[in-house]
């Protein structure tokens, strides 16, 4: 039985540790943290779960007691990808459902080119197809690596699919945009 209780994991600043993807434990994960004393419970879901000889409520907040390095650079993945490039195939400019859409190495890999943020691409598969090992195609947008904050801002930054007990967490860790 899986149960559907995941946390936000907070470090020892109360900060996210990331954001893309969200730092976020299962409830085994938690629950091993919480009995080993490694995690301050900061929220807690409106579910108790019984044993014979234990109560527990499923926390879904959670911060670490001991601060852990945050990671530098949003993870290389294809979602990732796919929001920094707005869904949208960099050689038509059409939007598409992650389904239908693949990457393409602007510099092919048998010329060279590596498979990174600065050389990847979201395309669709005709585009993909047409381009093939060619180099005349260019990109809509150069690709570069993309901030975080790029990312939530590509996201839209609805929270609205997160636990209501996580927004205040995430709404007060981001940060600011300034003139």
């Amino acid at each position: 039985m899986t149960l559907a209780y995941p946390a936000l994991v907070l470090n020892a600043d109360f900060a996210p540790i990331s954001t893309f993807p969200l730092s976020t434990w299962d409830f085994g994960r938690t629950f091993r943290n919480v009995l080993k004393d490694r995690v301050i419970v900061l929220e807690e879901y409106d579910h108790e779960i019984r044993a014979p000889r234990l109560t527990y409520r499923p926390p879904s907040v959670v911060a670490l007691k001991d601060y852990v390095k945050r990671p530098d650079r949003v993870p290389f993945t294809r979602m990732n990808l796919f929001l920094r490039d707005g869904f949208r195939c960099q050689y038509c400019g059409e939007e598409h459902a992650p389904k239908d859409l693949t990457f393409d190495h602007v510099i092919p890999r048998s010329k060279g080119g590596g498979t990174n943020w600065e050389n990847i691409v979201a395309a669709c598969v005709p585009c993909n197809t047409r381009k093939g090992h060619r180099q005349d195609m260019r990109p809509i947008a150069p690709p570069k690596r993309p901030s975080a904050h790029a990312l939530m801002r590509r996201r839209g930054g609805d929270l609205g699919h997160l636990h209501k007990s996580w927004t205040d967490y995430l709404y007060w860790s981001g940060a600011l945009q300034s003139d």
